[in-house]
């Protein structure tokens, strides 16, 4: 299958002028450069995405050891009491 789509593309090149040609190469350039810029920022948010997902994480550690105290002393009140 993917022998006959190559052949199709190589026959419709063949039967393009030159001007046909560059100026799908032109379109080709363009759309690979547009792909290189989308792609270099879906990496930039996935590290803002990753940097935060670390700063949530460290916040809700943070705040379970909180919670984790005042049951802690809670239950000494309790047993004072």
């Amino acid at each position: 299958m993917m022998e006959l789509i190559t052949n199709q593309l190589a026959m419709d090149y063949e039967n393009m002028g030159v001007g046909e040609l560059e100026q799908s190469l032109n379109q080709l350039l363009k759309q690979q450069l547009r792909l290189q810029e989308e792609n270099a920022a879906l990496r930039t948010r996935e590290a803002e995405l990753l940097r935060e997902r670390d700063q949530l994480l460290e916040r809700n550690e943070t705040v379970r050891e909180r919670v984790e105290s005042i049951i802690t002393r809670l239950k000494d009140m309790d047993h004072e009491v």
